[in-house]
Protein backbone atom coordinates (compact mmCIF):
# COMPACT_ATOMS: atom_id res chain seq x y z
CA UNK A 1 0.00 0.00 0.00
CA UNK A 2 3.20 2.53 0.77
CA UNK A 3 3.63 1.82 -3.01
CA UNK A 4 0.86 2.72 -4.26
CA UNK A 5 1.36 6.51 -2.29
CA UNK A 6 4.26 7.48 -4.30
CA UNK A 7 5.07 10.58 -5.14
CA UNK A 8 3.48 11.57 -8.57
CA UNK A 9 6.60 13.79 -9.73
CA UNK A 10 9.65 11.09 -9.09
CA UNK A 11 7.67 8.46 -11.02
CA UNK A 12 9.70 7.28 -13.78
CA UNK A 13 8.86 4.08 -16.18
CA UNK A 14 12.13 1.60 -16.70
CA UNK A 15 11.42 -0.76 -19.51
CA UNK A 16 14.11 -4.15 -19.13
CA UNK A 17 15.13 -7.07 -21.23
CA UNK A 18 14.47 -10.36 -19.67
CA UNK A 19 16.36 -13.54 -21.21
CA UNK A 20 16.05 -17.03 -19.44
CA UNK A 21 12.11 -16.73 -18.73
CA UNK A 22 10.41 -20.46 -19.79
CA UNK A 23 7.02 -20.44 -18.93
CA UNK A 24 4.20 -18.06 -17.35
CA UNK A 25 5.32 -18.73 -13.71
CA UNK A 26 8.94 -17.46 -14.05
CA UNK A 27 7.41 -14.08 -15.29
CA UNK A 28 4.36 -14.23 -12.58
CA UNK A 29 7.66 -14.66 -9.83
CA UNK A 30 9.39 -11.84 -11.07
CA UNK A 31 6.39 -9.79 -11.36
CA UNK A 32 5.76 -10.46 -7.70
CA UNK A 33 9.32 -10.27 -6.91
CA UNK A 34 9.51 -6.74 -8.08
CA UNK A 35 5.85 -5.72 -6.55
CA UNK A 36 6.67 -6.32 -3.27
CA UNK A 37 10.09 -4.31 -3.59
CA UNK A 38 9.94 -0.87 -2.19
CA UNK A 39 9.56 2.23 -4.52
CA UNK A 40 7.39 0.22 -6.77
CA UNK A 41 4.15 1.55 -8.19
CA UNK A 42 3.52 -1.51 -11.21
CA UNK A 43 5.85 -4.24 -12.74
CA UNK A 44 4.19 -5.90 -16.16
CA UNK A 45 6.58 -8.67 -17.10
CA UNK A 46 5.91 -9.98 -20.96
CA UNK A 47 6.89 -13.63 -21.62
CA UNK A 48 6.20 -13.30 -25.39
CA UNK A 49 8.52 -10.11 -25.99
CA UNK A 50 10.87 -11.04 -22.72
CA UNK A 51 10.36 -7.91 -21.10
CA UNK A 52 9.53 -6.12 -18.00
CA UNK A 53 7.47 -2.62 -17.78
CA UNK A 54 8.26 -1.08 -14.58
CA UNK A 55 6.94 2.17 -12.85
CA UNK A 56 9.29 3.09 -9.61
CA UNK A 57 10.30 6.33 -7.67
CA UNK A 58 13.65 7.17 -8.86
CA UNK A 59 14.33 8.64 -5.39
CA UNK A 60 13.56 5.02 -4.06
CA UNK A 61 14.75 2.72 -6.27
CA UNK A 62 17.29 2.95 -9.17
CA UNK A 63 17.06 0.91 -12.31
CA UNK A 64 20.78 -0.58 -11.94
CA UNK A 65 18.61 -2.40 -8.42
CA UNK A 66 15.58 -3.72 -10.34
CA UNK A 67 18.12 -5.36 -12.94
CA UNK A 68 19.60 -6.60 -9.67
CA UNK A 69 16.65 -8.15 -8.25
CA UNK A 70 15.88 -9.60 -11.76
CA UNK A 71 19.76 -11.16 -11.97
CA UNK A 72 19.35 -12.44 -8.44
CA UNK A 73 16.15 -14.28 -9.66
CA UNK A 74 18.58 -16.22 -11.91
CA UNK A 75 17.60 -14.03 -15.17
CA UNK A 76 19.75 -12.26 -17.25
CA UNK A 77 18.51 -8.34 -17.11
CA UNK A 78 19.71 -5.58 -19.96
CA UNK A 79 18.45 -2.02 -19.23
CA UNK A 80 16.49 -0.49 -22.42
CA UNK A 81 16.59 3.22 -22.23
CA UNK A 82 14.09 5.07 -24.40
CA UNK A 83 15.25 8.61 -23.53
CA UNK A 84 18.22 7.89 -25.18
CA UNK A 85 19.60 6.74 -28.55
CA UNK A 86 22.24 4.22 -28.89
CA UNK A 87 25.11 4.38 -31.39
CA UNK A 88 26.96 1.18 -32.08
CA UNK A 89 30.68 1.75 -33.25
CA UNK A 90 33.86 -0.90 -34.69
CA UNK A 91 37.03 0.48 -33.46
CA UNK A 92 39.18 -0.05 -36.97
CA UNK A 93 42.91 -0.64 -35.64
CA UNK A 94 45.41 1.22 -36.91
CA UNK A 95 49.17 -0.58 -37.32
CA UNK A 96 50.42 2.93 -36.20
CA UNK A 97 48.03 3.50 -32.96
CA UNK A 98 46.97 1.66 -30.48
CA UNK A 99 42.98 1.80 -29.04
CA UNK A 100 43.44 3.62 -26.04
CA UNK A 101 39.52 2.85 -24.67
CA UNK A 102 40.26 5.18 -21.65
CA UNK A 103 40.98 7.97 -24.25
CA UNK A 104 38.01 7.18 -25.97
CA UNK A 105 35.66 7.53 -23.24
CA UNK A 106 37.32 10.31 -21.27
CA UNK A 107 36.94 12.54 -24.95
CA UNK A 108 33.40 11.47 -24.92
CA UNK A 109 32.34 12.03 -21.78
CA UNK A 110 33.75 15.26 -21.49
CA UNK A 111 30.94 16.64 -23.81
CA UNK A 112 27.02 16.96 -22.59
CA UNK A 113 24.30 14.71 -23.95
CA UNK A 114 26.38 11.50 -23.44
CA UNK A 115 24.64 8.92 -21.38
CA UNK A 116 26.48 5.95 -20.81
CA UNK A 117 29.49 4.34 -22.45
CA UNK A 118 29.88 0.23 -23.31
CA UNK A 119 32.66 -1.28 -24.39
CA UNK A 120 33.77 -4.50 -25.69
CA UNK A 121 37.34 -4.66 -25.64
CA UNK A 122 37.96 -8.26 -27.57
CA UNK A 123 35.76 -7.23 -30.31
CA UNK A 124 36.90 -4.08 -30.16
CA UNK A 125 33.51 -2.58 -30.21
CA UNK A 126 31.99 0.38 -28.86
CA UNK A 127 27.91 1.45 -27.82
CA UNK A 128 27.26 4.84 -27.04
CA UNK A 129 23.71 6.27 -25.72
CA UNK A 130 23.36 9.96 -26.36
CA UNK A 131 20.43 12.23 -26.08
CA UNK A 132 20.12 13.54 -29.75
CA UNK A 133 18.49 16.94 -28.47
CA UNK A 134 21.76 17.27 -27.51
CA UNK A 135 24.36 16.17 -29.41
CA UNK A 136 24.43 14.10 -32.84
CA UNK A 137 25.68 10.89 -34.18
CA UNK A 138 27.86 12.90 -36.44
CA UNK A 139 29.48 14.53 -33.48
CA UNK A 140 30.45 11.25 -31.53
CA UNK A 141 31.90 10.09 -34.80
CA UNK A 142 34.16 12.82 -35.25
CA UNK A 143 35.42 12.64 -31.38
CA UNK A 144 36.77 9.14 -31.63
CA UNK A 145 38.29 9.90 -35.04
CA UNK A 146 39.78 13.19 -33.51
CA UNK A 147 41.56 10.93 -31.60
CA UNK A 148 43.50 9.43 -34.94
CA UNK A 149 41.41 6.06 -34.67
CA UNK A 150 38.75 4.92 -37.80
CA UNK A 151 35.02 3.68 -37.02
CA UNK A 152 32.49 2.16 -39.08
CA UNK A 153 29.07 1.90 -38.37
CA UNK A 154 27.84 -1.51 -36.86
CA UNK A 155 24.08 -2.68 -36.94
CA UNK A 156 22.73 -3.29 -33.44
CA UNK A 157 21.58 -6.33 -31.92
CA UNK A 158 19.00 -7.63 -33.77
CA UNK A 159 15.96 -8.77 -31.33
CA UNK A 160 14.90 -10.95 -34.16
CA UNK A 161 18.18 -13.43 -34.71
CA UNK A 162 18.24 -13.84 -30.77
CA UNK A 163 14.90 -15.42 -31.19
CA UNK A 164 15.90 -17.46 -34.32
CA UNK A 165 18.32 -18.73 -32.01
CA UNK A 166 16.59 -19.83 -29.49
CA UNK A 167 14.13 -21.83 -31.90
CA UNK A 168 17.36 -23.18 -33.73
CA UNK A 169 18.39 -24.50 -30.00
CA UNK A 170 14.96 -25.71 -29.32
CA UNK A 171 14.97 -27.48 -32.72
CA UNK A 172 17.98 -28.83 -32.54
CA UNK A 173 17.16 -30.21 -28.70
CA UNK A 174 14.52 -31.84 -30.26
CA UNK A 175 16.49 -33.90 -33.11
CA UNK A 176 18.66 -35.29 -30.48
CA UNK A 177 16.06 -36.48 -28.33
CA UNK A 178 13.99 -37.71 -31.04
CA UNK A 179 17.24 -39.70 -32.20
CA UNK A 180 17.82 -41.09 -28.89
CA UNK A 181 13.96 -41.61 -27.73
CA UNK A 182 12.91 -43.45 -31.33
CA UNK A 183 15.35 -46.72 -29.87
CA UNK A 184 14.22 -46.93 -27.10
CA UNK A 185 10.39 -46.86 -27.92
CA UNK A 186 11.27 -49.71 -30.45
CA UNK A 187 13.22 -51.87 -28.55
CA UNK A 188 10.45 -51.40 -25.49
CA UNK A 189 7.28 -50.98 -27.35
CA UNK A 190 7.26 -53.27 -31.15
CA UNK A 191 10.32 -55.64 -31.10
CA UNK A 192 8.99 -57.14 -28.41
CA UNK A 193 6.31 -58.33 -30.09
CA UNK A 194 8.66 -59.62 -32.83
CA UNK A 195 9.89 -63.09 -31.99
CA UNK A 196 13.48 -63.38 -32.81
CA UNK A 197 14.37 -59.64 -31.74
CA UNK A 198 12.40 -60.59 -28.47
CA UNK A 199 14.45 -63.32 -28.42
CA UNK A 200 17.82 -61.13 -28.45
CA UNK A 201 16.68 -58.32 -26.42
CA UNK A 202 16.09 -61.04 -23.65
CA UNK A 203 19.96 -62.38 -24.12
CA UNK A 204 21.11 -62.25 -20.34
CA UNK A 205 24.27 -60.05 -20.03
CA UNK A 206 24.83 -60.86 -16.15
CA UNK A 207 21.79 -62.55 -13.85
CA UNK A 208 18.88 -61.11 -15.16
CA UNK A 209 20.25 -58.03 -16.35
CA UNK A 210 19.22 -58.60 -20.69
CA UNK A 211 20.71 -56.97 -23.83
CA UNK A 212 17.32 -54.60 -24.14
CA UNK A 213 17.77 -53.03 -20.64
CA UNK A 214 21.01 -52.25 -21.22
CA UNK A 215 20.13 -50.54 -24.43
CA UNK A 216 17.54 -48.68 -23.04
CA UNK A 217 19.40 -46.78 -19.80
CA UNK A 218 22.79 -45.86 -22.20
CA UNK A 219 20.18 -44.53 -24.78
CA UNK A 220 18.28 -42.60 -21.92
CA UNK A 221 21.17 -41.29 -20.26
CA UNK A 222 22.20 -38.59 -22.56
CA UNK A 223 18.36 -37.81 -23.08
CA UNK A 224 17.77 -37.30 -19.51
CA UNK A 225 21.55 -35.42 -18.77
CA UNK A 226 22.36 -33.71 -21.70
CA UNK A 227 19.45 -32.80 -23.79
CA UNK A 228 17.35 -32.64 -20.00
CA UNK A 229 20.01 -30.16 -18.72
CA UNK A 230 18.31 -27.18 -19.24
CA UNK A 231 15.20 -28.55 -17.21
CA UNK A 232 17.14 -29.23 -14.37
CA UNK A 233 18.49 -25.44 -14.52
CA UNK A 234 15.15 -24.34 -14.64
CA UNK A 235 14.21 -26.38 -11.29
CA UNK A 236 17.27 -25.10 -9.91
CA UNK A 237 16.27 -21.37 -10.61
CA UNK A 238 12.35 -21.82 -10.06
CA UNK A 239 13.02 -23.42 -6.52
CA UNK A 240 15.80 -20.83 -5.63
CA UNK A 241 13.22 -18.25 -5.65
CA UNK A 242 10.47 -20.16 -3.80
CA UNK A 243 8.28 -21.56 -6.40
CA UNK A 244 8.25 -23.91 -8.76
CA UNK A 245 7.12 -23.95 -12.58
CA UNK A 246 6.92 -26.03 -15.50
CA UNK A 247 10.72 -27.50 -15.05
CA UNK A 248 10.29 -28.19 -11.81
CA UNK A 249 7.06 -30.64 -13.06
CA UNK A 250 9.13 -32.24 -15.71
CA UNK A 251 12.41 -32.66 -13.37
CA UNK A 252 9.81 -34.82 -11.11
CA UNK A 253 8.40 -36.70 -13.29
CA UNK A 254 11.66 -38.14 -15.61
CA UNK A 255 13.61 -38.28 -12.66
CA UNK A 256 11.36 -40.57 -10.96
CA UNK A 257 11.15 -42.48 -13.95
CA UNK A 258 14.65 -42.79 -15.15
CA UNK A 259 16.08 -43.65 -11.23
CA UNK A 260 13.34 -46.41 -10.43
CA UNK A 261 14.53 -47.03 -13.91
CA UNK A 262 18.54 -47.30 -13.08
CA UNK A 263 17.23 -49.33 -9.29
CA UNK A 264 15.31 -52.15 -11.76
CA UNK A 265 18.65 -52.39 -13.77
CA UNK A 266 21.17 -52.38 -10.24
CA UNK A 267 18.79 -54.93 -8.93
CA UNK A 268 18.63 -57.42 -12.32
CA UNK A 269 22.38 -57.39 -12.55
CA UNK A 270 22.65 -58.49 -8.80
CA UNK A 271 19.94 -60.92 -8.75
CA UNK A 272 18.90 -64.34 -10.98
CA UNK A 273 15.33 -64.22 -9.74
CA UNK A 274 14.82 -60.69 -10.04
CA UNK A 275 12.01 -59.03 -12.66
CA UNK A 276 10.31 -55.70 -13.02
CA UNK A 277 9.57 -53.38 -16.03
CA UNK A 278 11.78 -50.08 -16.41
CA UNK A 279 10.44 -46.80 -17.50
CA UNK A 280 13.19 -45.71 -19.50
CA UNK A 281 11.12 -44.77 -22.22
CA UNK A 282 8.46 -42.90 -20.41
CA UNK A 283 11.58 -40.31 -19.03
CA UNK A 284 12.76 -39.86 -22.24
CA UNK A 285 9.09 -39.43 -24.23
CA UNK A 286 8.13 -36.88 -22.06
CA UNK A 287 11.64 -35.06 -22.73
CA UNK A 288 11.03 -35.66 -26.20
CA UNK A 289 7.30 -34.11 -26.68
CA UNK A 290 7.95 -31.40 -23.97
CA UNK A 291 10.74 -30.00 -26.28
CA UNK A 292 8.53 -30.37 -29.53
CA UNK A 293 5.89 -28.29 -27.46
CA UNK A 294 8.62 -25.85 -26.41
CA UNK A 295 10.36 -25.49 -30.44
CA UNK A 296 6.19 -24.95 -31.55
CA UNK A 297 5.88 -22.00 -28.13
CA UNK A 298 9.14 -20.25 -28.97
CA UNK A 299 8.45 -20.47 -32.68
CA UNK A 300 4.95 -18.59 -32.29
CA UNK A 301 6.65 -16.18 -29.79
CA UNK A 302 9.16 -15.28 -32.88
CA UNK A 303 5.66 -14.45 -34.82
CA UNK A 304 4.70 -12.18 -32.11
CA UNK A 305 7.17 -9.86 -32.90
CA UNK A 306 7.32 -10.03 -36.47
CA UNK A 307 4.50 -7.12 -36.25
CA UNK A 308 7.01 -4.90 -34.61
CA UNK A 309 9.78 -5.62 -37.40
CA UNK A 310 7.88 -5.33 -40.37
CA UNK A 311 6.99 -1.35 -38.87
CA UNK A 312 10.43 -1.12 -38.22
CA UNK A 313 11.42 -1.90 -41.84
CA UNK A 314 9.52 0.80 -42.98
CA UNK A 315 12.45 3.27 -42.32
CA UNK A 316 14.65 3.16 -45.78
CA UNK A 317 18.49 2.70 -44.45
CA UNK A 318 20.03 5.58 -45.99
CA UNK A 319 18.93 9.19 -46.51
CA UNK A 320 20.33 11.76 -48.81
CA UNK A 321 21.35 14.66 -46.74
CA UNK A 322 21.50 18.06 -48.53
CA UNK A 323 24.32 20.48 -47.37
CA UNK A 324 24.00 24.73 -47.92
CA UNK A 325 25.99 27.70 -48.47
CA UNK A 326 25.23 31.11 -46.58
CA UNK A 327 22.54 32.10 -49.07
CA UNK A 328 20.78 28.66 -48.59
CA UNK A 329 21.10 27.27 -51.71
CA UNK A 330 22.07 23.94 -51.92
CA UNK A 331 26.00 23.19 -52.98
CA UNK A 332 26.35 19.27 -52.01
CA UNK A 333 24.43 16.39 -51.02
CA UNK A 334 25.60 12.76 -49.10
CA UNK A 335 24.14 9.81 -48.59
CA UNK A 336 24.35 8.84 -45.21
CA UNK A 337 22.97 5.32 -43.17
CA UNK A 338 19.73 6.47 -41.38
CA UNK A 339 21.67 6.55 -37.63
CA UNK A 340 23.55 9.46 -38.74
CA UNK A 341 20.43 11.35 -39.23
CA UNK A 342 20.41 14.65 -36.82
CA UNK A 343 17.83 17.04 -35.65
CA UNK A 344 17.74 19.68 -37.90
CA UNK A 345 19.26 18.15 -41.32
CA UNK A 346 17.58 18.67 -44.61
CA UNK A 347 17.01 15.35 -46.46
CA UNK A 348 16.02 14.71 -50.18
CA UNK A 349 13.23 12.32 -50.33
CA UNK A 350 13.33 11.24 -54.46
CA UNK A 351 9.68 10.60 -56.00
CA UNK A 352 8.90 6.35 -54.91
CA UNK A 353 11.13 6.49 -51.99
CA UNK A 354 10.25 6.46 -48.19
CA UNK A 355 10.86 9.73 -45.75
CA UNK A 356 13.17 8.67 -43.53
CA UNK A 357 12.50 10.80 -40.03
CA UNK A 358 9.36 13.08 -38.95
CA UNK A 359 10.11 16.16 -40.37
CA UNK A 360 8.98 19.46 -42.19
CA UNK A 361 9.05 19.89 -46.27
CA UNK A 362 11.15 23.15 -46.69
CA UNK A 363 11.10 22.35 -50.69
CA UNK A 364 9.23 20.86 -53.01
CA UNK A 365 5.25 19.41 -53.69
CA UNK A 366 4.15 16.24 -53.53
CA UNK A 367 1.52 13.21 -53.04
CA UNK A 368 2.57 10.87 -50.00
CA UNK A 369 0.96 7.69 -48.77
CA UNK A 370 0.86 7.66 -45.29
CA UNK A 371 -1.61 4.48 -45.64
CA UNK A 372 1.29 2.11 -43.56
CA UNK A 373 0.88 4.97 -40.85
CA UNK A 374 -2.70 6.54 -40.34
CA UNK A 375 -4.62 3.59 -42.34
CA UNK A 376 -5.73 6.99 -44.60
CA UNK A 377 -5.58 5.31 -48.33
CA UNK A 378 -5.89 8.34 -50.38
CA UNK A 379 -2.31 10.10 -50.78
CA UNK A 380 -1.58 13.30 -49.07
CA UNK A 381 -0.81 16.68 -50.69
CA UNK A 382 2.27 18.18 -49.12
CA UNK A 383 3.95 21.35 -49.57
CA UNK A 384 5.92 24.05 -48.18
CA UNK A 385 5.11 24.27 -44.05
CA UNK A 386 3.56 20.58 -43.69
CA UNK A 387 4.58 17.99 -42.01
CA UNK A 388 5.53 14.68 -43.09
CA UNK A 389 6.13 10.81 -40.71
CA UNK A 390 9.09 8.83 -41.24
CA UNK A 391 8.19 5.53 -42.99
CA UNK A 392 6.10 6.89 -45.08
CA UNK A 393 5.97 6.42 -49.19
CA UNK A 394 6.77 9.56 -51.19
CA UNK A 395 4.72 10.20 -54.51
CA UNK A 396 5.73 12.12 -58.24
CA UNK A 397 7.72 14.67 -56.62
CA UNK A 398 11.03 15.36 -54.88
CA UNK A 399 10.89 17.18 -51.17
CA UNK A 400 13.17 18.68 -49.29
CA UNK A 401 12.60 17.84 -45.56
CA UNK A 402 13.84 19.45 -42.36
CA UNK A 403 14.13 16.74 -39.75
CA UNK A 404 12.17 17.52 -36.34
CA UNK A 405 12.78 13.95 -34.49
CA UNK A 406 14.77 11.52 -34.54
CA UNK A 407 15.24 8.32 -32.95
CA UNK A 408 12.75 6.88 -29.73
CA UNK A 409 10.73 10.57 -30.33
CA UNK A 410 9.44 9.46 -34.14
CA UNK A 411 5.67 8.45 -34.35
CA UNK A 412 6.79 5.35 -35.98
CA UNK A 413 8.71 4.43 -33.08
CA UNK A 414 6.07 5.19 -30.81
CA UNK A 415 3.46 3.20 -32.67
CA UNK A 416 6.52 0.51 -32.09
CA UNK A 417 6.29 0.99 -28.62
CA UNK A 418 2.38 0.87 -28.47
CA UNK A 419 2.61 -2.37 -30.01
CA UNK A 420 4.74 -3.46 -27.52
CA UNK A 421 2.73 -2.32 -24.61
CA UNK A 422 -0.33 -4.42 -26.10
CA UNK A 423 1.62 -7.35 -26.40
CA UNK A 424 3.28 -6.94 -22.96
CA UNK A 425 -0.74 -6.27 -21.24
CA UNK A 426 -2.42 -9.59 -19.97
CA UNK A 427 -6.06 -10.75 -20.41
CA UNK A 428 -8.15 -11.26 -17.03
CA UNK A 429 -8.49 -14.68 -18.23
CA UNK A 430 -4.74 -15.17 -18.68
CA UNK A 431 -3.93 -13.72 -15.26
CA UNK A 432 -6.52 -16.16 -14.10
CA UNK A 433 -4.72 -18.79 -15.44
CA UNK A 434 -1.46 -17.78 -14.18
CA UNK A 435 -2.85 -17.46 -10.72
CA UNK A 436 -4.22 -21.26 -11.18
CA UNK A 437 -0.70 -22.95 -12.12
CA UNK A 438 0.95 -21.10 -9.39
CA UNK A 439 -0.89 -23.60 -7.37
CA UNK A 440 -1.47 -26.49 -9.62
CA UNK A 441 2.60 -27.18 -9.97
CA UNK A 442 3.68 -27.88 -6.17
CA UNK A 443 -0.05 -29.84 -5.60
Amino acid sequence: SNNRSMDPKSISVCRISVKGMTCTTCSTTIESTLQNMPGIHSAMVALATEEAEIKHDAKLVSPEQLIEAIEDMGFEATLMDQKSTTLHLKIQQSLEKNISYDAIEAALQSHPGIESINMNKTQEKISISYTPCLIGPRKIIQIIESLGLNVALVSAPNKEDSKNDGIRQYYMAFLWSLVFTIPIFLTSMIFMYIPYLKMGLEKKVINNLNIGLVMRLILATPVQFIVGRRFYIGTYRSLKNGCANMDVLIALGTNAAYFYSLYTVIRASTSAHFKNEDFFETSAMLITFILLGKFLLVSAKGKTSSAISKLMRLVPDTAIILSFDEEGKVVGEEELRWELIEEGDVIKVMPGGRVCMDGVVVFGESYVDESMITGEPKPVVKGVGDGVIGGTMNGCGVLHVKVVRVGEDTALMKIVRLVEAAQMARAPVQKFADRISKYFVPT
